[in-house]
């Protein structure tokens, strides 16, 4: 299990990997995780790596799809997370800390 956390303006997000299912959470909400299915995703964002989305009225739940298959298709919880790690940068998440298997937390910053 890996679980990182990153900073989106005053918000802490937990995001956490447990092979290859992947949970995402903010703190606020006491840390209440979901998979990408219940996220609001942004139009934007998803039209921009998929660009075939834009006339779909299901882009969110397709969009969820993809990464879910795209996550299938990786080796290791490492990998995953070098992944969600990399995508969240691009979208100014910053990353702050990453926990592995119940070690003390590493500083990413």
């Amino acid at each position: 299990m890996i679980e990182l956390l990153f900073s989106f303006g005053g918000e802490t997000i937990l995001v956490v990997i447990r092979g290859k299912d992947v949970k995402f959470g903010n703190t606020s909400y006491g840390a209440q995780l979901a998979d990408i299915s219940g996220l609001k995703l942004n139009y934007d964002g998803v039209v921009k790596e998929f660009p075939d989305l834009s006339n779909r009225e299901d882009w969110q739940e397709e969009a969820a799809l993809r990464f879910k298959d795209y996550i299938a298709n990786l080796n290791s919880e490492e990998e995953v997370s070098r992944y969600i790690i990399e995508e969240l940068k691009q979208h100014g998440f910053i990353p702050m800390k990453k926990k592995m298997k119940g070690h003390r937390p590493i500083n990413l910053r």
